[in-house]
């Protein structure tokens, strides 16, 4: 029986039976490999083109292929069970459906609150990323025209607003169209990190990768210990630069790099055959970025030392080009920038697409004004929910900067992934009797792994990550017990004020 007040949970019949509702109704148009296009287009974007060189400089040396690894087999435990998920809640929301279903209300809001500052964060710092590389590219043709200028006390970015505003528009037009846009940008990008990997094996010296974990770095006097990762806090390390933390704080930050996948669960609504399609999809493109993203540290760091790598006091962080840079192979990073330009336009894209289907089915819920998940008769799209999403990311990428964004993204989506992978093993004892497209192997053995995992990783995140998200989540108990709680739907069903439709 579904509970009551905080913890009242929606049936998953019920979350099904809602997507039938006329003014809300999702068109099903999407595929297998408009999936697979969707995960790979928002995975290959931000994290290879600007961590891995990074991570590798600051972080974690050449063990930067390592993090990448451990980071991949998190992702990899919480994969299986959003695809479990996909196929039973064939519903838009992802891992806020999933709560709803199992934990209860509350805990949904929270996670949906969580979702938001997932995708929209992360949207606005890859919008301002691209438009770096769009100044870079622009200065490859001779136009030295700057992507930002100052509008008073803050810094407009142009770049990352005009990128928005295009996305936002596509998306506005229909899903099916994106994901056409989408499949072209991806085969450009996709080709750039297999030229990496090509181009890039004939100049590994193998004697880069010495040593594989370097050294700690002694901790630099003054410096503040809320930079440090929490793990190395509790356990008394100097430092999060280089040696075992170094490595594992290096996970945690190349852990931004495989955000995406998940959003392909919040598209089972709009595909023919989620039972199958869904778990197709969410896998099938988190085993391709994994083995690209491997291929290319080992290549990246075997190039150069890591050293080399290392973000100087003032100067610019390293990128996958300046490997290539500092061997004069100046045609093959010219490559790189524009591929890096035309890959992290598919990510925002995904991104801002994920933000909206969540925020859709909230609207639906009631949590957030109703009004936003109505879908347009012709195109079968959110374009209400679509237009807020794309004003506040707009605003957001156009005036706030950037720095430390990629934590942020991280510590919401771990938490998220915890989450789900908790509900399966809650689904599996509460409603054994659902059917499912797609079961998890080895529950409750890979969901708990799952959590583990991913708790790891978050504890590896900065202590003043963590104070941030404490802050956000707070932020979001409070809206919840101001407004949602009491215009919630299901809510309204209990007590009689709506019928199961959703009518008064």
């Amino acid at each position: 029986m579904p509970g009551t007040g905080l913890w009242r949970t929606k049936s998953v019949e019920q979350s099904i039976l809602d997507t039938d509702e006329p003014d809300t109704k999702l068109r099903k148009n999407l595929g297998t490999w408009d999936l697979i296009v969707f995960g790979v287009s928002v995975v290959i974007g931000a994290g290879i083109f600007t961590l891995a060189a990074r991570t590798a400089g600051d972080m974690s040396g050449p063990s930067v292929s390592l993090a990448f690894v451990l980071a991949a087999v998190a992702c990899g435990l919480a994969a299986l069970c959003y695809a479990e998920f996909a196929s039973t809640v064939p519903v838009a929301g992802s891992a806020y459906t999933y709560s709803y279903a199992t934990f209860g209300e509350f805990i949904a809001w929270i996670i949906g609150w969580d979702l938001i500052l997932e995708f929209a964060v992360a949207a606005a710092a890859v919008s301002k990323g691209w438009s770096i590389y769009l100044e870079q590219t622009l200065g490859l043709f001779g136009v030295n025209l700057p992507t930002s200028f100052e509008a008073g006390p803050l810094q407009f970015d142009w770049g990352a607003v005009l990128l928005v505003a295009v996305l936002i528009t596509l998306l506005a037009l229909g899903t099916k169209l994106s994901a056409r846009f989408s499949l072209v940008i991806t085969v450009i990008k996709v080709s750039v990190v297999l030229l990496v990997i090509v181009v890039g094996i004939a100049y590994i010296n193998a004697k880069n990768y010495t040593p594989f974990i370097p050294p700690a770095e002694k901790a630099v006097e003054d410096a503040p210990k809320i930079e440090q990762s929490l793990l190395s806090l509790m356990l008394g390390g100097e430092t999060s630069t280089y040696g075992v933390f170094g490595l594992l704080a290096g996970a945690s930050l190349v852990f931004f790099a495989f955000i995406g996948f998940d959003i392909v669960a919040t598209t089972a609504e709009e595909t023919k055959n989620p039972q199958k399609n869904a778990p197709r999809g969410i896998l099938g493109s988190l085993a391709i970025v994994t083995v690209l993203y491997v291929a290319v540290a080992l290549v990246v760091t075997g190039m150069v030392p890591y050293t080399d790598l290392a973000t100087p006091d003032g100067g610019d962080r390293a990128t996958l080009a300046t490997a290539f840079e500092l061997h004069g192979v100046n045609w093959a990073a010219t490559i790189i920038s524009l591929g890096a330009l035309v890959g992290l336009t598919t990510v925002v894209m995904v991104l801002l697409l994920g933000q909206t289907r969540v925020l859709f089915a909230m609207s639906r819920d009631g949590l957030v004004p109703q009004g936003l998940a109505k879908t347009d008769p012709n195109r079968g799209t959110p374009v209400r929910a679509t237009l807020l999403v794309g004003i506040v990311v707009l605003l957001a990428a156009g005036f706030f900067p950037a720095d430390k964004l990629e934590e942020m993204v991280n510590v919401g989506t771990l938490f998220a992934f915890i989450l789900v992978s908790l509900g399966v093993i809650v689904l599996r004892r509460t409603r054994p009797d659902l059917p499912r497209g797609f079961r998890a192997p080895l529950v409750p053995v890979v969901p708990i792994l799952a959590i583990l995992a991913c708790l790891w990783l978050m504890l590896n995140l900065t202590a003043l990550t963590w104070i941030r998200f404490v802050i956000w989540m707070v932020a979001g108990v409070v809206i919840y017990f101001v407004y949602s709680r009491s215009h919630s739907v299901l809510g309204k069903r209990q007590s009689g004020e709506v019928d199961q439709g959703g009518q008064v």
